[in-house]
């Protein structure tokens, strides 16, 4: 009832958003397009990847958002074997959002469930810098989306540092491109911005089948001094608990970023995983694992971006595998319809 409710709403918002002005609140579509391969045991995978994002602003206070994945997935039939593809699309969310002021924005509908970092913030493929999540991404996001309701904002901002929420309460569904489990949780984080740390903790509550706590910390860095992103996730569920560290350094202090090194950006990370129990259906590797890999990404112009990545996964009690990954991204960004202003 919720979810239905929340997409009337954003359907009727959608419509009121078609009767205003063209040059006023310009709605905006934007996202990202890709080839991604990948080889692991000597086995490949192709993946010709869409993922449009919308942006409905309704005035000063509302906005209607969404972002779909769409992927046509060919697998190959073990090492030299023939190909096999597969279709797949998600709507990852959709969704509602009122800005009551600095404090508090309230969204309803289909969102990203609030759980550490990486699922917010660096799972679309125009930002993250290795083509896969790490093994914990899977920890504390109940399918990595939720239907409901979600607050977040400010609860203090100074100068000298930030404390911010998000706080949310999903339903279950299981109508079509709209699954949810039910579930409440958060994130807490500070932000220190004389030096551009965060650290965050992220808690969740799954509460159907058997009810289950998962429990997750973050850091993130970017130094004014030096082009540098450090960022890293710690999370625990009833399946086990892992951690993934991650560091890319851009070239661009060589000669500026538009130089030919000066687009290079190293990439390394390392994670573990550590499994207490075998949970049906959790996405996380089935035995102890890790995995060191080591990336290199290089930004052309126009938003154009090719990667290239390698990596070694130690699994416990099986045979250890070499994971050789490509692709290339393009980010767009335009109005929804010609003639507006960007």
């Amino acid at each position: 009832m919720m979810l239905g409710r929340a997409l009337a709403i954003c359907l009727l918002c959608f419509f009121a958003c078609s009767l205003t002005s063209a040059q006023e609140n310009v709605p905006i579509i934007s996202g990202g397009a890709g080839f991604l391969s990948s080889t692991q045991g000597g086995t490949n995978v192709l993946q010709p990847v869409l993922a449009p994002v919308i942006a409905i602003p309704l005035g000063d206070r509302w906005l209607i958002e969404s972002r779909a994945d769409l992927r046509e997935v060919y697998f190959q039939q073990g090492p030299g074997g023939p190909y096999t593809n597969e279709g797949f699309s998600t709507l990852e969310y959709l969704q509602l959002d009122f800005n009551a002021n600095s404090h508090l924005t309230i969204t309803a509908g289909r969102f990203l469930t609030p759980f550490n970092i990486y699922n917010e913030r660096i799972s679309p493929i125009w930002i993250s810098k290795l083509q896969d999540a790490p093994y914990v991404a899977a920890i504390g996001t109940g399918q990595g989306y939720s239907d409901g309701i979600m607050l977040r904002g400010a609860l203090i901002s100074t100068n000298s540092y930030a404390i911010n929420y998000e706080t949310y309460f999903a339903t279950l569904s299981t109508v079509n491109k709209f699954t949810s489990d039910r579930g409440t949780g958060g994130r807490i984080s500070m932000f220190l911005p004389g030096t551009r740390l965060e650290v965050g903790a992220s808690y969740r509550r799954t509460l159907q089948g058997t009810h289950s706590n998962s429990e997750g910390l973050d850091l993130t860095w970017e130094p004014y001094q030096a082009p540098l992103q450090l960022r890293g996730e710690w999370a625990h569920s009833q399946s086990g608990f892992g951690y993934w560290i991650q560091a890319s350094y851009r070239l661009s202090q060589i000669k500026g970023e538009s130089s030919p090194i000066g687009r290079l950006e190293p990439v390394f990370r390392m994670q573990q995983f550590f499994r207490s129990a075998q949970i049906p259906n959790d996405s996380l590797p089935s035995t102890n694992a890790q995995q060191p890999t080591f990336g290199l990404n290089y930004y052309l112009p126009h938003e154009v971006r090719l990667n290239a990545s390698y990596g070694r996964q130690f699994l416990a009690h099986t045979t250890d595998t070499n994971v050789w990954e490509f692709g290339i991204t393009y980010r767009f960004l335009f109005p929804l319809w010609p003639g507006a202003s960007r």
